[in-house]
């Protein structure tokens, strides 16, 4: 149980120093009037676990024992995306009195992050065909 606890630990803290530099990388880009690094993580977020989960499955293309499907799955990608974010941002556009802006972020997170994780799927059985 320890070592699955440090793998996730290890994936986790990967995961977020991604999504850190996505985040940032959006930043940078003068792009902070709509929380456009934390939709982008969710949505990538989302297409990866979507290819990542069907992809190591045993009988997938790239197959893992359960504790290196945790360690992506749980550790990376739990610490990649962003949803406490996420609601932390909503929040704040709701206080402000944002509503088009809190409107579209809920919408656009909850379709996007959907859709990709559908299309991960997607791309997985394409490159892994039953």
């Amino acid at each position: 149980m320890l070592k699955l606890f440090l793998l996730v630990g290890l994936g986790s803290a990967l995961g977020g120093m991604g999504r850190f530099g996505v985040s940032h990388w959006m930043a940078t880009r003068q792009l902070e009037s709509f929380p456009y690094g934390t939709l982008s993580v969710n949505v990538l977020g989302s297409f990866l676990i979507g290819i990542l989960f069907y992809l190591t499955l045993p009988e997938g293309r790239w197959p893992l024992e359960q504790d290196w499907r945790e360690l992506l799955l749980v550790g990376f990608c739990g610490g990649f995306t962003t949803f406490s974010t996420f609601s932390f941002q909503l929040l704040e556009q709701l206080r402000e009195q944002q509503w088009f802006a809190a409107g579209a972020n809920v919408v656009l997170s909850v379709v996007l992050c959907l859709g990709a994780v559908a299309v991960g799927v997607q791309v997985a059985r394409w490159v892994n065909p039953a």
